[in-house]
């Protein structure tokens, strides 16, 4: 369990002062202008070291990241983008820092945007998050007014300039690329890669996209040192991580802890176990809506909260917002809803998405009541393959993987349905 001396977000709760003073006294802004002068170079090398990995979803190594960025200006001007649309299902960590730890977000855009070459940071918060936009534009503000932002950044040498933009409460706008066409005033819809942000991003420009969570841990990292972080969780899932608790805990909450945390000790220590006891629970969706659930069994036994262990057993930690299932939960039910949201949000710019979420949402409204064959299960398969990987982003992916998993672990209950419901309507042999 992770020691409340190594926790980077201090006011996660609220409980604090969420104010400059009260940032300050908790230890952020400490020497931010001295950690800048140690350079570029020194800076990437750390995240590198440090062995972070990015915290919206997709998991690539952050400090590799920031090295695709050009080391010498060809003319145009560098950005980084902060992805506060926080709109996977099940996932509310972000507006948790927005909220009550502002600080530690504003302090890490100016450092990473330092590393990178980047005079200007955009945060393209989520349209739904009234309350968060305006607690962070007050500490955006008094930021500006203690001369920690703007020409010469707290002392550094660096001029640094941060904007917020409000989405419109596009799910599709998560994706980095549909981001970047949102926030140049156009429809929020992916674009083909290549060319990549790191070469023509937004304005055309050299750009890199990160989430809040990782962008708000960088200044700690650099304070406390490389080695700390990488200190926690096993080999390459390394630092602490804030999970999102829901469903049928005892005690549902939002949480830093170690990578790596057996999935047993993090719902017994901060949830107080699952409602109505161990034997109750049924299935766990381990990082949000797009990732496939598990059983129950299968993640109690010997299940690791981080991204490879995760992965092996072909599901994901994504935005570690983790949905516990009891046995009262119908499957097959909330997988449709899952389906649903995904035929809802499509961009419609590609056909495999456009067209195969609204199949597969019909698909699953048929298998919710029974009204279907056997065989459909298998041909519900075999969509989700065909659309899987081939879109020109992830939301295809992510309409796709929830079915899988409700196929792979949870088969016996679909067909039970279709043969109960078949049996219903066979009618009564006449007497």
């Amino acid at each position: 369990m992770l020691d409340d001396k190594d926790r980077i977000f201090t006011n996660l709760y609220g409980m604090g002062d969420r104010t400059l003073a009260g940032a300050k006294a908790r230890g952020h802004w400490d020497g931010t202008g001295d950690l800048i002068k140690r350079g570029k170079e020194w800076i990437v090398q750390e995240m590198k070291d440090s062995g972070l990995r990015g915290r919206g979803g997709a998991g690539f190594p952050t400090g590799l990241k920031w090295s695709f960025m050009p080391k010498e200006s060809d003319g145009r001007p560098s950005y980084l983008v902060v992805n506060a649309d926080e709109s996977e299902p099940g996932t509310c960590k972000d507006r948790e820092i927005m909220r009550h730890d502002p600080h530690t977000l504003i302090e890490g855009c100016l450092i990473a945007s330092f590393a990178m070459g980047a005079h200007a940071a955009y945060i393209y918060i989520r349209g739904e998050y009234i309350r968060e936009k305006e607690a962070f534009q007050r500490a955006l503000d008094e930021a500006y007014d203690d001369g920690l932002l703007g020409k010469n950044a707290a002392g550094s040498g660096w001029d640094f300039d941060l904007y917020i933009t409000h989405g419109a409460g596009a799910y599709i706008c998560g994706e980095e690329t549909a981001l970047l066409e949102s926030l140049e005033g156009k429809k929020g819809m992916p674009r083909l890669k290549p060319p990549f942000p790191a070469g023509a991003g937004l304005y055309g420009c050299p750009t890199t996209v990160n989430n809040v969570e990782s962008i708000a841990v960088v200044p700690t990292i650099l304070r406390r040192g490389a080695s700390w972080f990488a200190g926690f969780g096993r080999e390459n899932n390394h630092g602490t991580k804030i999970f999102a608790i829901s469903g049928h805990v005892n005690r549902p909450c939002v949480v830093e802890e170690a990578m790596s945390i057996p999935f047993e000790e993090l719902i017994d220590k901060h949830c107080g176990g699952i409602r109505g006891g161990w034997d109750n629970l049924k299935a766990v969706v381990p990082g949000g809506s797009s990732v496939p659930c598990l059983p129950g069994k299968l993640i109690r036994e010997d299940g690791i909260m981080d991204f490879d262990w995760l992965k092996e057993k072909k599901s994901g930690l994504g935005t570690a917002a983790v949905i516990v299932m009891d046995q009262s939960v119908d499957m097959i039910k909330a997988i449709w809803r899952f389906a649903a949201f995904y035929k809802h949000e499509s961009c419609g710019q590609c056909t495999p998405c456009r067209e195969g979420t609204g199949w597969m949402m019909r698909v699953m409204e048929r298998l919710v009541r029974g009204e279907a064959e056997i065989e459909e299960i298998d041909m519900l398969l075999d969509v989700t393959k065909q659309v899987e990987g081939h879109t020109i982003c992830a939301l295809g992916d992510a309409a796709a993987w929830p079915i899988q998993g409700l196929i792979r672990h949870f088969r016996d209950e679909i067909e039970d349905r279709i043969t109960h419901k078949r049996a219903a309507r066979k009618p009564v042999a006449a007497e």
